[in-house]
């Protein structure tokens, strides 16, 4: 493997069984992704983006083709593997923020450094958090925050354990322009300090445009992979 490819998609088709039927999801889908890239991949409803997340994450398995992520070919690791593998590698970030309601501010960011064994944890999760501005709020619970507030803990737990590549699926399709916005500059910001690699699911085209790459799906296919400028 190319040293400087973090992640190498090759012939990707994922297929669904809906009744009677078979549903091709995608099908035939390449590209790469260079170390440190922002990289954003955009399409219709149901033109496969979430599904071609979920399979670069190895949260699912594809029907035919190969995933390579941080040099590990996903289809030759066992579950428990790719759950290490992400534990160790990846963060994610999600358009309803999936943090755990029982859990505080601090304590939603901790968990990956505590699952790790890290026992700076709750010190690095402080850190974060005042970060994103939330220093504030540490002690606050989800119902607490607002929803530009949750996806800034969000923000904050996705980044606490390094993670060598970032998917973050349609990460401000649940707020408001002006709250987008700041979710955004603030991804953008932490990711450059952090030289983490950044993978977008996204329909919001302004978004898209401030990445470097643009992969366009459409009917699980890819119709074109351009550098932005080309945009």
């Amino acid at each position: 493997m190319n040293n400087s490819k973090i992640l190498k998609i090759n012939g990707l088709q994922k297929n669904y069984t809906s009744g009677a039927k078979q549903l091709t999801v995608l099908q035939d889908v390449s590209f790469e992704v260079a170390k440190g890239q922002t990289f954003a991949i955009v399409g219709p409803s149901g033109s496969g983006k979430t599904t071609l997340l979920g399979l670069c994450a190895g949260l699912d398995t594809a029907d035919a083709g190969t995933v390579t992520l941080c040099g590990h070919n996903l289809q030759q690791l066992t579950q428990d593997q790719r759950a290490q593998l992400r534990n160790q590698e990846v963060g994610f970030i999600f358009q309803n923020f999936q943090l755990l309601p029982t859990l505080t501010a601090l304590e939603n960011v901790s968990v990956p450094l505590d699952l790790q064994g890290d026992k700076k944890a709750s010190q690095i999760a402080k850190e974060l958090l005042e970060k994103v501005g939330l220093g504030n709020r540490l002690d606050h619970y989800p119902s607490q925050l607002s929803g530009g507030e949750q996806q800034r803990v969000a923000l904050a737990r996705a980044f606490s354990n390094r993670p060598s590549i970032l998917f973050a699926d349609e990460p401000t399709g649940n707020l408001d322009e002006e709250t987008g916005e700041t979710v955004i500059k603030l991804l953008l910001e932490l990711n450059q300090d952090a030289g983490t690699t950044l993978v977008i699911i996204t329909h919001d085209m302004d978004l898209a445009r401030r990445t470097q790459q643009i992969l366009r799906l459409k009917g699980g296919q890819v119709v074109s992979n351009q550098p932005v400028a080309a945009f």
